[in-house]
This record gives structure tokens, sequence and C-alpha cells, in this order.
């Protein structure tokens, strides 16, 4: 008995992709770390013994494919929910529909697409007849489960991350679709170079944009696709990059350490990338501007005006023009020698804060600006660091009494090495003018 839902579609009008769908194990393309002999959705397959899961990864690369292939090895009935146009009432009828199958002696799965759009109560909801055996779950997702899927749901489903198709599977794909579907017409080197790229490891994608040149040849009378007519025929969409997903945060990632790391061409592809990508300027602006601070510092004080004028300079001139400023921001620190000093005297700083009292302003640092004040003793002894030989006053202390704390170690590199040799004379300063008063 099959299920007509809303991932059906009549074989002749349908899109390629879905015309292609594998129909067993050995056609799906990719995920060999997982359907690989002995590999877990291979073992579990075989094993005849279906459980509920959670199927992670990009765009189109396999996740609803694998569910339809388990409900169809296991011969069960299969139900397909989409989180973003489901809700409770879809939910209840799912269930109904699996108690009906129940009563015939038929087990059902239930595939629920971007699971993570599912709220907690919804996702909640399906507890239960998970843990009663009426369904198997397979919850479908782009985004991190640990973070979008409820743990109770988590805890009762095994996940398995999706990997995006690697460019030799998606060649494969690509010639094994072109064959079936459009024997007469070939394709060069260059343009099935050119369709794997803007496939960007999603099959899906892939199946598409070769639908979608091969009828513009046709329209065209040509029997050939060439790189030129690739590229004057398909208007290039944007990259995988969901800005608020796991691969934006992992961009981010690999940009901020590609940076601390020194590496420059590094940097500076991962910020293409995020361009490319669809990453707003700005925010890449802003994320250089806090590595700036971060992971330079007083090691290198120009690296932040400079990255500040670069973000300046993109708000004026807009893309792609002002992105070169953003360009040479990230090339300069990569290149500029590295300390997170005042990064960790900042947190060490709020740490001691936080778990210290409050305690009094010393009274010689206290302003004075009326008679009482001065007559309580505000401002008193308080010694002008001007009129001090290097204008310095050694052995003064400014912090509050019974603090004795050092959030500030700088390192030896860039200018950094300058300041912690200044501090050091200051500091030797200071013992000189304790010894002699007496003080520890």
């Amino acid at each position: 008995m099959s299920h007509a839902d809303l991932f059906d579609h009549p074989l002749d009008s349908a899109p390629l992709a879905e015309r292609l769908r594998p129909r067993n194990l050995d056609e799906v393309i990719g995920q060999t770390h997982l359907l690989g002999p002995g590999k877990p959705l291979r073992v579990a397959f075989e094993s005849g013994k279906p459980h509920s899961m959670i199927l992670w990864g990009p765009p189109g690369v396999g996740k609803t494919t694998l569910a339809r292939l388990m409900s169809h090895g296991f011969d069960m009935e299969f139900i397909a929910l989409s989180a973003v146009l489901s809700g409770v009432k879809e939910i209840r009828e799912a269930v109904a529909r699996a108690e009906m199958m129940q009563g015939q002696g038929r087990r059902t799965l239930l595939f629920v697409d971007e699971v993570h759009r599912f709220n907690k109560s919804q996702q909640d909801a399906f507890l239960p007849f998970v843990e009663a055996g009426l369904i198997t779950f397979i919850g479908a997702t782009t985004e991190n489960p640990s973070f979008e899927v409820n743990s109770a749901l988590l805890s009762r489903a095994q996940v398995y991350v999706l990997k995006p198709i690697v460019e030799t599977d998606l060649a494969a794909l690509l010639e094994r679709a072109r064959i079936s579907t459009y024997p007469d017409i070939a394709i060069t080197g260059a343009a099935r170079a050119q369709l794997t790229g803007y496939a960007d490891g999603d099959a899906r994608r892939l199946l598409n944009l070769l639908e979608q040149a091969a009828n513009a040849a046709l329209d065209a009378a040509r029997h050939e696709i060439d790189e030129d007519f690739i590229q004057t025929t398909l208007a290039r969409g944007a990259r995988r990059f969901d800005k608020g997903g796991d691969n934006f945060y992992d961009q981010i990632s690999a940009l901020h350490k590609s940076v601390r790391g020194s590496h420059p061409d590094a940097a500076l592809y991962w910020m293409v990338r995020m361009l490319d990508g669809g990453a707003d300027p700005l925010y890449v602006g802003r994320r250089l501007i806090r590595m700036a601070s971060e992971d330079i510092g007083l090691a290198d004080p120009r690296a932040l005006r400079l990255t500040l004028d670069a973000v300046e300079t993109y708000q004026r001139l807009g893309s792609p023009e002002g992105e070169l400023a953003l360009a040479q921001a990230v090339i300069y620190l990569a290149c500029a020698p590295k300390s997170n000093a005042v990064y960790v005297a900042y947190n060490n700083a709020r740490s001691f804060v936080a778990a210290d009292k409050s305690r009094e302003v010393p009274v010689h640092l206290r302003n004075a600006p009326t008679k009482l004040m001065k007559q309580l003793g505000y401002g008193h002894a308080y010694r002008y660091a001007h009129d001090e030989p290097d204008a310095y006053a050694a052995g003064e202390d400014y912090l509050p009494e019974g603090v004795n704390a050092h959030f500030y170690a700088p390192t030896p590199r860039g200018l950094e090495g300058k300041i912690a040799e200044r501090l050091a004379y200051l500091r030797k300063l200071d013992e000189q003018a304790n010894k002699k008063t007496g003080q520890k």
C-alpha cells in the first residue's frame, strides 16, 4: 500500500532529481562512511530491525532517499511530514494512520523533514509513540541536532551525520543522469567541472542544473553543452551557506582561526568564501574588529585602527569596491604579531570583580571638589605622576586595599615586547621605593 504525500510526484512531471531517486542502497551516491560494507546504516538495513534516527547533513545528500529506502526495505508504511508545513493537526493524523496500520499488522515509518523547525511541544508529541513502538521515527535536519532537537527525542534516536557529495561522486551521478535521460547531448569536461562546482556537494542541485542546461540545449537545437553555454544559460545561485546554521559558524570559526594562526592565504580564502556565499560584509567586518582586539591587541595597536577604517570604507563604497578594504584588513590581521594578553587580562579582571566584594576607592584616589571632602581627606597625599621623576609615582598604590592583582601579562611579541620591558622597569622602581618606605 503506497501513501501519497508531499514528496510524491507523477513521474512524467517530476523534476529529474525525483525521477532518478535511488531505488536501492547500491544506487545511492556517496555516504560510504555510513553505507559501505560493515558501516552503521548498511548494518541497520541488513539486520531487518529498524530504529529511530536523526539524519543530519546539508541539502541534497540523501536524507529523504534513505528514509524512503528504509521504509521499502523493512516493508513499512511511509508517512512523510514537513516541519515547515505541518502542525499539531498533521501530527495527530499521522499517529492515527500509524494506529490504523498497526491494526492491520503493518509497521509505520514516520519521516519528518526539517525536524528542527518543530518547536519543543511538537517534538515532544512524538515521544510516547516512539517509546511505545507505534512508529519508527526518522528526522532530517540541516542543523546541529545538539542545539535544535529536544534532548528527550535525541536520546531515543541514533544520530547519523551525512556528508556533502564529493566531486568524483557528483561526476559519476552527472554521467549516469546524462546517459539515462539526455543520451544525445554531450557535455564537455570544462562544463562538467562547472556543473559539479556549482552543485557544491548537493546531488539534487546538480540534477536540477543538468535539467536546466539540457532543456535549454534542446530548445536551442544544440547537441553539446560547453562552459560558455553553462555561463550564459544558468543563473548561478548562492553557494550553500545557511546564515543561521552550522555552515555559517563553521566558516566564521575557520576565518578566525586562520587569522590567529597567521595564515593570510587561508584567512582570505575563508573570508571570500563567506562573501561568495552571501554573508553580510559588515558582519564579517565586525568579526575582524573583534579579532584585532582578541588576537592581536597591543602587539600591534594599528591593527584595530586599520580594521575600523576598512569597515568604514566598506560602508562608504559598498560592494564590490569596499570588499577590497576588508581583504586588506584580513591580510594585515593574519600577518600581524599575535597576542591575546589584553583578552586574557580583561577576562581575568571580570572574573575577579564578579567574585569579589565591593571595595572602597582608596581615600587618596578620591576626587575632592568641596571643602568638606578635603577635610575628610579625599585626595590627600595623592602624588601627581607628572611631577614625579620619569612621570611615574614609584611605589604608589592604585588598587583597593587588600587587592594585589596582576591581570595583564604582556607577551614578548611586537609592540607588546616594548610594553613588557617598560612595565618591568616600572615594577623595579616600585620595589626600590617600597624598600625605602618599608612597605612590602
